[in-house]
């Protein structure tokens, strides 16, 4: 078989989770008890020796029974196309999967579809720079920018921004490239760390994570809030007393308010000069948000790890709702909607600090970011990755962290590859881990 007549042979799914709200790593104001897990897919093809595109959306717990089941909805959009058409214009296959007006019709563009979507587009992303043999933030930043234009979707945006405007935002980003990519591959893409700031963590574990933050270069750290107020005051007195006055703190509240209630509790932790508020409130009420914006000054708003699509970011960017525009890899669909996202952002001159954590969205949110410096804002002012630190190790290419800053990827494709070694381990229900988990738990009863 030779590589131009390749195809797809397969679309497997692997139900993944990991038992992290027994340490409460990853708990919040709104999600107690979180098992972070992947819906996990692999594009399998008849390529001799070729490689295999990886994606997955991020879940937690029994969200994964129902993701797994929607992206094996699409397999019949993906197996039996050419892989050569799909490497070429990704694009089309998110037009299609977009376009399937029966499974449409439960969202439309929101929602487990929606996310499904994504993990198969971001497959074929993966495959296409594998096939490259590039990381997929240096096939995007060295994209031509008409190609660029071709794979975004601008039904509902050209209100806000139109083809021509994303092609000249794309062309004037491209000046300064070689330089910039030089810094990059030297310095890396600024980060900041959430690991000090579960929720569920004791104060002394808050001190001493926050104070190995500051050692480890990081100039942000941010923590959960929302739950008590007397509690999030402490913790905010604690965190402060750990990092100084020179290191911003980020406040993330998970959609736990309403709007009301939001410009009080904000308000009241003001003397620790939060640098942002996240998710205040619903991330679908954009007048809520503008309304927090307002009333909360000189603290920031950043919202968009929930956002569904790219029309409600084009809505919080009319509105002048958000500080900070933070996108996710895997909540939307996939690639192209975030490129379409990041066109969004540059329109509008709202630095983009992306949602990471969780399972591999470190991994993948990198490229991203990477080529916005690269190709379109040209900055990493007020700009950084989120970093967690747990669940890297289960994935072929983790991300590397140095002085703070996310280290450029080299292996080629989107960094997606998780572990088979893991896959096999943390397979729900069969996976050995499980298997040895409930054997166990029947031990001790």
């Amino acid at each position: 078989m030779t590589a131009t007549a390749a195809r797809i042979t397969a679309l497997d799914t692997y139900d993944v989770r990991f038992p992290t709200s027994r340490e409460l790593d990853g708990s919040d104001a709104m999600n107690p008890d979180p098992d972070y897990s992947a819906a996990y897919v692999v594009l399998r093809t008849d390529a001799a020796e070729g490689p295999e595109g990886h994606g997955f959306t991020f879940t937690i717990g029994r969200g994964n029974d129902v993701q797994v089941a929607a992206i094996d909805a699409l397999r019949h959009h993906v197996v039996g196309r050419s892989v050569a058409e799909l490497c070429d214009d990704p694009g089309s296959l998110s037009r299609d999967l977009i376009g399937d007006s029966q499974l449409r019709w439960l969202g439309p563009e929101k929602g487990v579809m929606h996310m499904a979507i994504g993990a198969v587009v971001n497959a074929v992303w993966d495959l296409a720079a594998k096939r490259a043999g590039r990381p997929l933030w240096h096939l995007l930043a060295h994209a031509e920018p008409e190609w660029l234009v071709s794979q975004v979707d601008f039904r509902y945006l050209t209100d806000a921004l139109t083809p021509d405007e994303a092609l000249a935002l794309l062309h004037k980003g491209r000046a300064g490239l070689a330089d910039r990519e030089a810094t990059l591959l030297e310095r890396g893409y600024p980060g900041y760390t959430t690991s000090p700031g579960w929720l569920g963590y004791p104060d002394d574990k808050l001190t001493r994570l926050a104070e190995q933050a500051v050692d480890d270069g990081f100039t942000q750290i941010k923590l959960k809030v929302g739950a008590d107020l007397g509690d999030d005051i402490r913790r905010l007195r604690t965190a402060r007393a750990a990092v100084g006055d020179g290191i911003r703190i980020a406040v993330d509240a998970n959609q736990r308010w309403g709007v009301d209630e939001a410009i009080e509790w904000i308000n009241a932790l003001a003397e620790f000069k939060p640098y942002w508020i996240e998710e205040p409130t619903s991330p679908d009420d954009i007048l809520g948000h503008a309304a927090v914006r307002r009333a909360v000054g000189p603290v920031k708003v950043a919202t968009g790890e929930h956002v569904q699509n790219r029309v409600v970011f084009k809505q919080l960017l009319q509105a002048g709702a958000i500080d900070v525009l933070q996108i996710d890899a895997a909540r939307v669909g996939g690639v192209n909607e975030n490129l379409a996202i990041l066109l969004l952002a540059a329109k509008f001159g709202v630095p983009v600090c992306p949602h990471a954590g969780g399972v591999g969205l470190c991994e993948l949110v990198q490229h991203l970011s990477m080529f916005d410096y690269l190709a379109l804002s040209g900055t990493t002012e007020d700009r950084a990755i989120e970093y967690v630190d747990h669940l890297h190790q289960h994935f072929d290419a983790p991300v590397v962290m140095r002085d703070g800053h996310y280290t450029a990827p080299l292996a080629p494709g989107f960094s997606a590859t998780m572990r088979e070694q893991s896959i096999a381990a943390y397979h729900f229900p069969d996976g050995t881990f499980w298997v040895a988990d409930r054997a166990r738990q029947e031990s001790d009863t």
